[in-house]
């Protein structure tokens, strides 16, 4: 019997490894399970589509059976724990699976960074789930309102999912003609903190163009059931608290709770875990990428949560498992920035792609761009029907 491989995790992480790993791994060297608490894939960066249409679900979800080879065995369940003495990894029905290499691509959660109220009064974006609930309360709030007294939805985090989600709000708002006013907030001074002003200012214009309020520079310090305080001043422009009817919130990610109690080097803040740029945790036997990870990139720098990072890492991380399987040198893998395409309702932003002239642009080229990004990855994983399937809707 060969090694015994585990994968936890379905989303760019998880998936990708394991059709790297299937496509490095030869007869008999192992066997791979598969392990998560969903029967399918998330295309994770198109999921703000089914805000607004709610059909596009079908379109983003690959059952992994279309996925993984038959030799792959998947299992269904939620991980509860990792014993890394014992090499094994515990379900919620009472199921352990025994490893000799294990690769954690579980993602990350929401971080509400312990702002009063927040987790209970707010909606999150972390699956297709929370999508739909999104879908569901904005249109309950549009309908129970009128032009004269509008329904009030707040967006939390004026990162990528905060202006991709605002972007479909206030684009399903206009489609219906719904009354409904969207805010989006952003504690620092800018949307899409941190990146260049040119594409700062090119999602700014399109956000307005929605009739978007953009408030920036003040972060959210508490939330009451209707209401928000930001920086400890429970007031807007007029003096009174912000009123919300529906309130989003994507100000930032942490690790997931199964992990805080697994032996291997973790940020203790965030639970996310340590690795080198070979994906190898502080356990030999344990590998990390993706958003459950902070993976080594030198000079004190870990590779983002993003997508895109996911998205290469694994074909590298894949790649090692079937190397460490036969006890070969591993190789170490370095995010390559390609570019940003944002989408804003039916428009897009593209940012410093890789091979294009233009630092920055809008229009048919960056729409185009967007849905190409998501039509490659479903082909990567899935199949080309499925991608050509799902490229109208994307």
């Amino acid at each position: 019997m060969g090694a015994q491989v585990v994968v936890v995790g379905s989303g760019y992480a998880g998936a990708g490894t394991v059709t790297a790993f299937e496509d490095a791994i030869r007869d008999g060297e192992a066997e791979l399970t598969w392990i998560s608490d969903r029967e399918y894939h998330l295309v994770l960066h198109e999921v703000h589509r089914v805000i607004r249409d709610p059909d596009v679900a079908s379109k983003i979800t690959i059952p992994v059976s279309e996925i993984k080879s038959d030799a792959t065995d998947f299992l269904h369940g939620r991980v509860t724990g990792i014993d890394t003495d014992e090499r094994t990894v515990s379900l919620s029905d009472g199921r352990e699976v025994a490893y000799d290499y294990l690769l954690v691509g579980i993602g990350s959660t929401t971080a509400f960074y312990g702002i009063d109220g927040l987790e209970e009064h707010s909606v999150t974006l972390n699956g297709l789930e929370d999508a739909q609930r999104i879908h569901s309360e904005v249109t309950e709030a549009g309908k129970n309102a009128t032009r004269s007294e509008p329904a009030r939805v707040v967006v939390g985090g004026a990162g990528l999912s905060g202006i991709q989600t605002a972007g479909e709000i206030a684009t399903y708002r206009d489609d219906k003609q719904l009354p409904i006013e969207v805010t989006l907030v952003e504690g620092l001074d800018e949307v899409f903190p941190g990146k260049d002003p040119a594409v700062q200012e090119a999602l700014r214009n399109r956000l307005e163009a929605l009739d978007i309020e953009i408030r920036t520079g003040k972060f959210v310090s508490e939330v009451d059931e209707g209401t928000l305080t930001l920086d400890g001043q429970s007031e807007d422009a007029d003096g009174e608290p912000i009123p919300y009817d529906v309130l989003v919130w994507t100000g930032g990610i942490t690790g997931q709770e199964e992990m805080a109690d697994v032996n291997v080097e973790k940020d203790d803040r965030s639970r996310r875990v340590y690795a080198e740029s070979d994906f190898r945790t502080s356990d030999d036997r344990v590998f990390a990428i993706g958003d459950a990870a902070l993976v080594d990139q030198g000079d004190r720098e870990f590779a983002p949560p993003t997508a895109q990072a996911a998205w290469q890492a694994a074909e590298v991380a894949g790649e090692n498992l079937a190397r460490v399987v036969r006890g070969e040198p591993l190789q170490t893998w370095t995010h390559t920035d390609k570019g940003t395409v944002v989408s804003v309702g039916e428009k897009a932003v593209a940012h410093d792609v890789q091979g294009v002239p233009v630092s920055t642009f809008g229009g048919l080229p960056a729409k185009v761009l967007k849905k190409a990004i998501a039509a490659r990855w479903i082909y990567t994983v899935a199949s080309a029907k499925r991608s050509v399937d799902a490229w109208p809707d994307m």
